[in-house]
């Protein structure tokens, strides 16, 4: 039977890569920083998601080998059987403390917590409606959920209201969305939906995977962002971006909802714990960053900087109000061969394209980082600029 799926499979590849759109992983052969080793050769790295520069931190990876010292290497079991340690308690406070939420339940990663919050809390006479640019665990999340599901056009208010309208007849209504959207980098107007949840009775729902760290004065995602503190009744999240950049995720929020969850998720009812190492450097991240806005304040300066030099430039960037900047190209293998010419200037970026984003949107998604500094950032723009003028970008 495999010989005629291999044909199959070799034949879909061979059509990818026709079309340009296979995806090549390059091997890092260093930390993950500012500056990384690729193929021997030391590049900056401008498409990690380490907002706040902490992935090789020294001080979270003396906590990570401390902690591990402390309660060991993994815990070989599930939470509710022999899984829980007295650290992943301390680590679940720390975050409904950032988060100001009332309690918080850990997964494996914030894949597992979109894709097991649904199921749980929601039945067929409920109603989901959803940001059509929500990430795709949001959208595995609710497929696997059987409530009624809604979709309203990206951030927009009039759309989703039309949405609300519809749903009236369901039991409970959640209105869900991304808090940054990681393709575009704008982000969600969490006022406006509080507004309109408030309005037609629904609950609120956001993924602050990209807005955690980043968005707010001292980046503490969209409620500061909004002052939406307590209208906000679900949050998702990731220790894997802006929080040091290892693994693991998070549900934050009422306190009902989380002990549901405790029941009833199926991700977190039957995946391994979170191993000590990773709740150790959590725990430090956390203590950072109640000492100091330092490393938020110099991402937010470094965004400023890099996205005003590069419209000065003539790059056609969409509005970000996050660490996203989306140099917009529309051609998936102009993407290609950009991010590969960039490469060869030292500058790591990836280009995205179909089915990662809509047809003819490809693009170039620049990650800005607390890790670069000024120098980094210049020789970014001036590798841009060199290759945008060879392959006739810029005129």
């Amino acid at each position: 039977m495999y010989s005629k799926m291999k044909e199959y499979l070799s034949n879909t590849i061979a059509e990818i890569k026709e079309a340009g759109l296979y995806k090549e992983e390059r091997l890092i052969e260093s930390a993950q920083q500012a500056a990384i080793t690729v193929k021997g050769k030391e590049v900056l790295n401008f498409c990690a998601n380490n907002y706040l520069g902490l992935s090789n931190n020294p001080r979270l990876i003396a906590a990570g080998k401390e902690m591990m010292d402390r309660r060991g290497y993994g815990m070989s079991s599930v939470r509710f059987i022999c899984g829980t340690q007295d650290i992943h308690k301390e680590l679940e406070a720390a975050i409904s403390d950032y988060f100001k939420t009332e309690d918080t339940i850990l997964y494996a990663a914030c894949f597992d917590a979109n894709g097991g919050v649904f199921e749980p809390l929601l039945g067929q006479e409920d109603a989901i409606i959803s940001d059509s640019l929500n990430h795709a665990s949001i959208i595995d999340g609710v497929r696997l959920c059987k409530a009624k599901r809604y979709r309203y056009d990206n951030a927009d208010m009039e759309d989703l209201e039309r949405c609300l309208i519809e749903a009236q007849e369901q039991r409970f209504r959640i209105i869900v969305t991304d808090g940054v959207f990681s393709m575009d980098g704008n982000v969600a107007p969490m006022d406006k939906i509080c507004d309109l949840a408030d309005k037609y009775d629904a609950l609120v729902m956001v993924d602050e995977c990209h807005s955690a760290g980043v968005v707010g004065k001292t980046g503490h995602g969209v409620n500061e962002q909004f002052n939406t503190y307590g209208r906000i009744d679900i949050m998702t999240g990731t220790l894997g971006k802006a929080f040091g950049g290892a693994i693991g995720g998070f549900t934050t929020g009422r306190k009902e909802i989380i002990d549901l969850l405790r029941q009833r998720s199926r991700p977190y009812l039957f995946s391994n714990s979170i191993p000590p190492a990773v709740i150790g450097a959590s725990l430090e991240v956390f203590k950072m960053l109640k000492e100091s806005n330092e490393l938020h304040d110099k991402l937010a300066d470094n965004v400023t900087y890099f996205r005003t030099k590069m419209i000065e430039a003539g790059f056609d960037i969409k509005p970000t109000q996050s660490a996203i900047c989306a140099v917009m190209l529309y051609d998936a293998k102009l993407s290609q061969q950009y991010a590969a010419k960039l490469l060869e200037e030292g500058i790591y970026v990836t280009g995205f394209y179909y089915p990662v984003v809509p047809k003819d949107q490809a693009r170039i998604r620049v990650q800005i980082s607390a890790g670069h500094e000024k120098v980094h950032l210049d020789r970014c723009i001036n590798a841009f600029v060199k290759v945008g003028e060879e392959l006739g970008v810029l005129k």
